[in-house]
């Protein structure tokens, strides 16, 4: 990996897994496909909710006098861990942390399973980057090397790199990453973008889901009805706890199930796999001339035609397309 912060996937296993390389306990993440507050209520108890969304070009984003929703909270800043975005490609990462670093003193409300257990080496950073204003902050996150080899682990590998991207002349969307969380009986947006914590006002540990929900929905409305290209994963108790405490047999076997398919996707995003379908090429050519009879020639042959057939195809504009799942950060 290079020294920068590489892009990511909006995905509950590669945020639960990034967590549990960080050293933190008991904590998973789960992707949320309802705004109906009941199917966050469901994961009680949940820390905080991440929000994936298209990042706005045409209106202005960053504000220094009060945000679209919700008012301004400069005090905020020196009570609870905020930082400012000082780099690319973090801003998941950054929310991911902006709802767990927030979570360290207990909290939450009373019935709830307290606070969570962030491990040493995430408490250090914390203490450390505390004292500091949220520009610094920002500039000790991106410096951190635990957090910066954590994040880039989860990167997807690749091996090849499409320059007509680079010349086309057209703008990629951009999407970018917030955190929202109850912290001593306040609702908070908490963006590295915006120059201060936005309160969205009172909100217990039970309110939450209510009132967050009404909130991404007021958010959503702004966009064009045709934009769905939105992300949301709550942070929760890792669910297996539950699991145990009552007794539920399926609910613990579904959950084990699903951290070892969450480990096998992180490995394939990991692996490079050129040299595999290189091996597997050749050994699929070998095959066609050992056939003989012109096999190899018409194999060839074969192919080219369908390429052919493609590229005219696109030239068309027969073939159509869609789009690609967003699952990216900023």
């Amino acid at each position: 990996m290079s020294g920068g912060w590489n892009t990511i996937e909006s995905d509950a296993g590669v945020f639960t897994y990034l967590l549990d390389n960080l050293g933190v306990k008991d904590v998973q993440f789960e992707e949320l496909l309802s705004l109906d507050p009941s199917s966050l209520a469901e994961l009680h108890p949940v820390y905080g909710v991440i929000f994936l969304f298209k990042y706005p070009t045409d209106q202005p984003y960053r504000s220094s006098d009060s945000p679209l929703d919700g008012t301004f909270d400069p005090d905020a800043s020196e009570r609870l861990f905020f930082a400012a975005q000082t780099i690319q490609n973090a801003c998941g990462t950054q929310a991911l942390l902006s709802v767990l670093l927030n979570k360290t003193d207990g909290s939450l409300s009373s019935t709830s399973s307290g606070y969570i257990d962030i491990g040493e080496k995430l408490r250090d950073f914390r203490e450390f980057s505390m004292v500091l204003p949220p520009e610094f902050r920002g500039e000790a996150l991106s410096n951190s090397e635990l957090i910066r080899d954590v994040h880039n682990s989860f990167a997807r590998s690749s091996p090849f790199v499409d320059e007509t991207q680079r010349t086309s002349g057209e703008t990629e969307d951009a999407f970018h990453f917030i955190a929202y969380t109850p912290i001593n009986g306040t609702l908070y947006e908490l963006d590295g973008l915006q120059p201060y914590p936005i309160s969205h006002g009172p909100c217990a540990q039970e309110t939450f889901p209510e009132k967050v929900m009404d909130v991404l929905q007021r958010r959503i409305a702004r966009y064009e009805t045709t934009e769905i290209r939105f992300n949301l994963l709550a942070m929760t108790r890792d669910l297996r706890i539950r699991a145990r405490e009552i007794g539920d047999m399926e609910l613990l076997e579904r959950e084990e199930k699903k951290r070892v398919d969450w480990k096998f996707e992180n490995a394939l995003r990991r692996h490079n796999f050129v040299g595999f379908a290189g091996e597997v090429l050749k050994g699929v050519v070998s095959q066609k001339v050992k056939q003989g009879n012109g096999e190899y020639e018409k194999w060839v042959g074969t192919a080219t035609d369908k390429m052919k057939k493609r590229i005219q195809e696109r030239k068309s504009g027969a073939s159509g397309g869609g789009q690609e799942d967003v699952a990216m950060e900023d």
